[in-house]
């Protein structure tokens, strides 16, 4: 019973974990897209 409790404990941890290394990726990867824009829309003019 322990080894099942620790278990998903584990992999509650990595779920969790997980989530947030997507969603930190995904904000990064936006503020570059946008750097690009607004650096693109000051040479343009």
């Amino acid at each position: 019973m322990k080894r099942l409790i620790a278990l998903l404990v584990l992999a509650a941890t990595a779920a969790l974990t997980a989530c947030h290394t997507v969603a930190g990726a995904g904000e990064d990867i936006s503020k570059g897209g946008h750097a690009i824009t607004n650096s693109a829309e000051k040479h343009s003019d």
